[in-house]
């Protein structure tokens, strides 16, 4: 479960605070999705940014299955972003890439395998 509970998220360059998001709320269960949609500039990338704990949090609470998480660092919060700018490992394969984070929390060969073969499956990747 992802809760978000009045995010704020504002910059402030010498005297002047610039507020990217204003009081976001919702709540997403296991199995469940969400869209988030707005034009540019709104706020959406920085949501997920909060949410995948690249970007800190200037007010309100972040809670991945009911652990509040807004100090928690990216690594340890078992959240992953796909990013809208190119954000592949040109030395990689595209299976290495797509099991990068699996290596990274030493995963066994094995699992990052099934795991990256049933996600190419889905995407039609797998040759």
């Amino acid at each position: 479960m992802l809760k978000v509970e009045n995010l704020k998220k504002s910059f402030r360059t010498e005297s002047i605070e610039t507020i990217a998001l204003n009081g976001v709320s919702f709540e997403v269960n296991q199995g469940e999705f969400l869209a988030i949609m707005g034009p540019s500039g709104c706020g959406k990338s920085t949501l997920l940014r909060m949410i995948a704990g690249l970007e800190g949090i200037s007010e309100g609470k972040l809670y991945i299955d009911d652990e509040c998480v807004n100090l928690v660092a990216p690594s340890n919060r078992n959240i992953a972003m796909v990013f809208q700018n190119y954000a592949l490992y040109g030395n990689m394969t595209v299976y290495e890439n797509m099991g990068f984070s699996l290596t990274v929390r030493h995963k066994d060969s094995d699992e990052i395998h099934e795991k990256v073969m049933k996600a190419a499956n889905v995407v039609d990747l797998e040759q």
